[in-house]
């Protein structure tokens, strides 16, 4: 998380930012330039051709359903009842009927066609921006703005692909219901579409954030190429969600979808049944469950020279793009540490496989204090979707004086991390967004070292508070919800919250915290998991004074173990001791994460509900 989250509450209790002079550094050499802003224009191209495709039949639809005698009078700038009523259910209603008066066919439009409109225009709107800002052109500017300029290209890129698959799925007829909502087995789920826009309202916000206390033309330009377009995704989320079925409490509409037929499961033994989901592939779930010289991986990775290749980027490099085909990287034991590695969002259905725990270690130390954005540190990311990784240790080993340095960040749809260590301090690991899932991991950090606004379920994890610097305060969660739409959290299922070996000593001098709201709609439950004694009574920390207090969302369910006890918990609005198993079970794996039924096929064993 970047300096957004410094105040009054900062658990250091000082200021995160470094007082080292940044130098200047070229963004690029011009032919490496020329070349990006060729490929960056041939992206542009194909989506505005499609935008205006699209555009064009949207047209035709509404303009098929006005009367005879319609004229140029339909031009005027008074919206129609139909816009007014959509617009009626954003957060930015004004902003939502002038982006939406302009639009092609929108005076004409039904509020069920509006839905349809909302997404091209956002999605054109995006589209600008991300062509406006890959233009920009400088020699020089500093290490953390160039970082930031680059993690915005990749994150409005991710964000106009998350915009076309959500308006591919409403665009056809036959997906849409009456009430605007998604028929049951079109292209897309309603979750499906819900949380590709929670992602790309997300991506924005970390595009923005990385510019946090810098200045300079650089910046100047992109705050003036991302205006807006926080607010018109939102809008967008609101109108779609309204379109469909109703919430809990801002818990995500449930998946529409049938799970798997029971014809999957032939042949597959009753042991393999018991521990692994029904909705999971046979293949996948042998993947979690063989021992690894039992599995033929696609490519070794040794840094010995007796596998495929010797370094992880060499390995990524000959990944397919597009692959629907689970493919498989095993990297054997050892240690490394490699610059910039990361899946990309083409990079689909990778699965990373280690010796264990310790043994294979991808590793890294970037951090903020020596001129990164938060969202730039991460010592591995993933954003392709469908990444695993199994037996694997992450690790950003900085230490803590370096303030936010992440070992693993995912923004990867259906994403699953199975027995692995992911360890740091401050921003141990980034949950950047989408659906997540987490099995029998132990995650080590001080500071918010779990934080992000993915909707993720951690399952049968080891959670260690380690100490951090005095004068700090170790907080597990920090989850950045700021939309109430979208269906995004942090659920803790039958976890083990302890603390490292190195604060069992000094745990009465660092108070550790289950969480703190890093945005207005935080949400995070902790549902029967066991808490050790270094848990403070009160259980939940403030950011900064009253902010987010009554519009959070934190809750407790049947915890267990000496720091469970919530006599002495936080009173604010938003924060709740769950006594019903109906609301609980919003926040299980079948309910908060299930989308269309994809954990099933990754092959880790599961709880779908809350027997553990």
């Amino acid at each position: 998380m970047e300096y957004g989250r410094l105040g009054p509450a900062d658990p250091g209790g000082s200021s995160r930012r470094s007082t080292t002079p940044l130098t200047k550094l070229p963004i690029s050499s011009s032919s490496a330039t020329s070349k990006r802003k060729l490929i960056i224009v041939s992206i542009l191209a194909a989506v505005l051709i499609v935008a205006a495709a699209i555009s064009a039949v949207l047209v035709t639809v509404v303009r098929s359903r006005t009367s005879s005698n319609q004229n140029g009078s339909n031009l005027s700038r008074k919206p129609t009842q139909a816009i007014s009523r959509t617009c009626s259910k954003t957060r930015f209603p004004a902003l939502c009927i002038n982006s939406l008066i302009d639009f092609p066919g929108s005076t004409t439009a039904s509020e069920q066609d509006l839905v349809h409109i909302s997404f091209n225009m956002t999605l054109r709107h995006v589209s600008r921006a991300f062509f406006a800002s890959s233009g920009l052109s400088f020699a020089a500017t500093e290490p953390k703005v160039r970082a930031a300029y680059e993690d915005c290209l990749e994150l409005l890129e991710e964000s106009m692909e998350a915009l076309s698959r959500s308006l591919d799925s409403i665009l056809s007829p036959s997906a849409i219901s009456d009430s605007g909502g998604l028929r049951p087995g079109s292209d897309g789920s309603t979750d499906d579409v819900i949380t590709w826009l929670s992602a790309a309202l997300t991506n924005h916000d970390t595009c923005a954030e990385g510019f946090e206390d810098s200045s300079g033309s650089v910046k100047d330009q992109m705050v003036n190429n991302l205006k807006d377009l926080s607010e018109l995704v939102s809008n967008c989320l609101a109108i779609f969600s309204a379109s469909g079925s109703g919430d809990f409490s801002g818990v995500p509409i449930q998946n529409k979808r049938r799970l798997m037929e029971e014809d999957d499961e032939a042949n597959v033994s009753d042991d393999i049944l018991a521990k692994f989901p029904r909705w999971l592939n046979k293949r996948d779930r042998r993947l979690l469950s063989l021992p690894t010289s039992a599995i033929q991986a696609d490519i070794v990775v040794s840094k010995n020279g007796d596998g495929t290749v010797k370094t992880i980027a060499e390995a990524i490099k000959k990944v397919p793009e597009h692959g629907s085909r689970r493919f498989i990287i095993y990297v054997r034991a050892g240690r490394y540490e490699e610059n910039n590695l990361k899946v990309g969002r083409k990079k689909t259905n990778v699965m990373f496989i280690g010796d264990g725990k310790g043994k294979t270690v991808i590793t890294g130390k970037k951090n903020v204090i020596d001129g990164m954005t938060t969202f730039h540190t991460a010592s591995f990311a993933a954003s392709g979707a469908g990444f695993m990784a199994r037996d694997i240790t992450f690790e950003n080993y900085a230490g803590p004086v370096k303030h936010q340095a992440v070992a693993l960040r995912v923004g990867a749809d259906h994403a699953v991390v199975y027995r692995c260590n992911i360890m740091g301090y401050q921003d141990s690991l980034y949950v950047h967004s989408n659906r997540q899932f987490f099995r029998e991991c132990d995650i080590y950090g001080t500071v918010d070292f779990i934080f992000g606004n993915a909707a993720v379920v951690f399952q049968k994890c080891n959670i260690y508070a380690r100490k951090p610097m005095a004068q700090q305060k170790n907080t597990i969660t920090a989850q950045n919800r700021k939309d109430p739409n979208q269906n995004t959290g942090i659920s803790m299922h039958n976890c083990r919250i302890q603390p490292a070996s190195d604060l069992v000593p000094v745990k009465g001098s660092f108070p550790t915290y289950l969480g703190r709201p890093w945005k207005q709609f935080s949400r995070t439950v902790f549902m029967l998991s066991y808490m050790g004694d270094h848990i403070h009574p009160s259980g939940w920390l403030e950011w900064n004074g009253d902010f987010a207090l009554d519009t959070l969302y934190y809750g407790e369910y049947m915890n267990y173990g000496p720091g469970a006890a919530v006599g002495q918990r936080v009173k604010w609005p938003g924060y709740r001791v769950i006594t019903s198993s109906v609301e609980a079970n919003r926040f299980t794996v079948a309910q908060f994460i299930s989308g269309s039924a994809w954990l099933p096929s990754t092959g880790v064993a599961f709880a779908a509900g809350l027997s553990a």
